[in-house]
């Protein structure tokens, strides 16, 4: 596992944070290897690591999927349908909020506020904002995404 990083930091228990940020930024996520490779690195245990990589909600231990779906469930969104706009998502990916597809393709995450309440209720796919939704607008963009038809 290429982890050359690791040495730029000093090895003791405060470079611990910073070195789980760089781990995520190089691999996307945290995976198990690395976190063994942290704990032998900074000489604490391998509980202590995952006790603050789950502290934190920055961090992941599963790959993002190639898109990011962000469903916006702010007041704005929430008040013109963002429930509805979730649902559409959901059945046409099969995932729940918060999962990626088996193929990796898809993230699907929800999120309290993507700041567009112009545009109530939108999406994000990747960094692409997609507003005044409706299921079948939804419904459209994700088969679009599907069949690789979206610029994303």
């Amino acid at each position: 596992m290429d982890m050359d990083y690791i040495y730029s930091y000093e090895p003791e228990p405060s470079s611990l944070i910073p070195l789980l940020q760089k781990t995520q930024e190089h691999f996307g996520y945290l995976p198990e290897e690395a976190l063994e490779e942290i704990s032998r690195y900074l000489n604490i245990p391998l509980s202590r690591v995952y006790g603050v990589a789950t502290f934190y909600a920055q961090f992941r231990f599963e790959p993002l999927g190639k898109y990011v779906i962000k469903i916006c469930h702010g007041t704005a969104c929430h008040v013109n349908g963002a429930v509805n706009i979730a649902e559409a998502i959901k059945e046409e990916i099969g995932i729940e909020e918060g999962q990626t597809t088996e193929d990796g393709l898809v993230t699907l995450e929800r999120v309290a506020c993507l700041g567009c309440c112009s545009l109530a209720p939108v999406i994000m796919i990747n960094d692409k904002v997609y507003g005044k939704l409706t299921p079948d607008k939804v419904r459209k963009i994700i088969k679009d995404l599907k069949g690789g038809k979206l610029d994303v």
